[in-house]
């Protein structure tokens, strides 16, 4: 059984690494083609960035919920809980301001 919870653990923690980097990337991929847009001065530039922040968050949000996998105590599954809730309510808010721009857009 501990030969499988350390196979668990192993697959969790590379895949927690995996959305991370995925998170950051697209996060920094969208900033840039954001700015890129700005400077084109394109009007969909805001709801471009946000929408790629959403999605970085989500992959990030993603990779905190599997965090709760390897955890062992309970101070350690607190801060995991602070953590998906901040990163869900900037996702939240982010998805709010997408709505916001594309009912003042049309």
């Amino acid at each position: 059984m501990e030969y499988l919870e350390g196979v668990l653990s192993l697959v969790a923690n590379a895949a927690i690494l995996i959305f991370e980097f995925m998170g950051v990337g697209i996060i920094i991929y969208s900033g840039f083609t954001g700015f890129a847009r700005f400077l084109r001065k394109s009007p969909e530039t805001k709801i471009y960035l946000a929408k790629g922040l959403a999605m970085g968050l989500e992959f990030k949000m993603g990779s905190e919920i599997l965090r709760t996998v390897v955890v062992r105590e309970w101070k350690e599954i607190g801060i995991v809980a602070g953590i998906i809730a901040l990163r869900a309510a900037l996702t939240f808010l982010i998805h709010w301001e997408i709505k916001e721009e594309e009912k003042n857009g049309k």
